[in-house]
């Protein structure tokens, strides 16, 4: 077999470029995926989509993949479920409070309508908050939420439309090398001639990159999310909210609430099993923050991992060496929300063509160069 492109990785990063670029008219991509699309960090992903974020790139890569999801059943025929009821994240120290008002300027700046609140119309918004201890809020009602596994499904259909080819249940087990220049992708399914590698495989990617001898600096890390009960009442147009100190965030699911937030005792690892150890940490960030949560019954949940990078922000560019891997991982959390724009970038690195933005300060070669870009906005 052979191919212009491999991608590896079947989530959000990996179809969305495969779509851009057998959009673009090359020939013969093939996307790789070990198991099913969708199967890896991308399904157990919140859903969140936003541009509020500290950092310039992130904020323009945010905005970019908000207008990709907005016309995305036009570009693919895919209903993906986009609910633009904004994210709301409240503020609960002096320092928080001035690292937002910050950020909102900027991201006024690049034209995002973020806006800060005071206590009193946060609550507005999203009511089962209660505002003791908060001093202000930042909203912006052009993010959302959207269905991760239906982005993922939506951009496989389309780039078979335009020619890609999709394997999967088919792992990648080498990258061969003559000198400088990939020769080829070795997999279970047998060996793919190609002279161009696109490493789009999450908190895998570290393993792929040592194939070719790059070091991708990503950690897998473990998060979980629960579902809770239907919720009474619950207003149709409630945001994503997200207490900042604590990281307790939620939004609708289906007549219910989908909860996450962090746990800071958590260490890296690919372990997706669920544990009850982060239940105490929540239920007090609840009663803190959200007490009416705490009488909302569990009926679900998952565990899924983050791609962490040191500074917590991706990796994407093209390696100096061997000539043509190119990378897209090490999202840190917002990678589900950014895989429009970033396919796009990806696309045109490929192409040689300039990206709508600038990506060579997310190079994996900042750490060794002690360039470190740290986002503040992360949960």
């Amino acid at each position: 077999m052979k191919a212009s492109v491999v991608v590896i990785g079947g989530g959000v990063m990996g179809t969305s470029i495969a779509w851009h670029l057998a959009r673009a008219g090359v020939p013969d991509v093939v996307l790789v995926e070990r198991d099913e699309l969708a199967s890896g960090s991308t399904s157990k992903a919140a859903g969140g989509v936003r541009a509020q974020f500290s950092d310039e790139l992130n904020i323009r890569l945010g905005a970019r993949s908000l207008e990709a999801f907005a016309r995305f059943e036009a570009d693919t025929g895919h209903d993906i479920g986009l609910h633009r009821v904004g994210y709301l994240f409240l503020l609960s120290t002096p320092e928080e409070v001035a690292s937002f008002e910050a950020g909102v300027r900027l991201q006024n700046s690049l034209g995002v309508p973020s806006r800060m609140l005071d206590p009193d119309e946060a609550r507005g918004l999203s009511p089962l908050i209660t505002t003791d201890g908060l001093l202000a809020a930042a909203f912006s009602p052009d993010d959302g939420h959207c269905t991760p596994e239906s982005v993922v499904h939506g951009y496989a259909s389309a780039a078979r439309r335009h020619g890609a080819t999709i394997l999967r249940h088919t792992e990648v087990t080498g990258i061969d090398l003559h000198g400088d220049t990939i020769t080829g992708v070795r997999t279970t399914g047998g060996r793919i001639a190609t002279d161009t590698v696109v490493c789009a495989a999450g908190a895998w990617s570290r393993a792929v990159g040592a194939m070719a001898g790059v070091d991708l600096l990503v950690e897998p890390l473990r998060r979980q999310i629960a579902v809770t009960e239907p919720v009474a009442a619950l207003p149709p147009d409630l945001p994503m909210t997200i207490d900042f100190s604590s990281t307790l965030y939620f939004h609708t699911e289906g007549p219910g609430l989908l909860v996450g937030m962090s746990d800071p005792d958590e260490r890296p690892g690919f372990d997706t099993a669920t544990h009850d150890r982060w239940i105490p940490r929540l239920y007090e960030a609840m009663e803190r923050r959200a007490p009416a949560l705490l009488d909302l019954r569990r009926t679900g949940g998952w565990a899924g991992l983050y791609e962490v990078t040191p500074d917590h922000n991706a990796l994407i560019g093209e390696a100096p060496s061997p000539s043509r891997f190119l990378y897209a991982t090490g999202f840190s959390g917002h990678g589900f929300l950014q895989g429009p724009a970033v396919g796009e970038v990806v696309r045109d690195l490929y192409l040689g063509r300039v990206p709508f933005v600038d990506t060579s300060p997310l190079n994996a070669g900042r750490f060794a160069a002690d360039a470190l870009r740290p986002e503040a906005n992360r949960v």
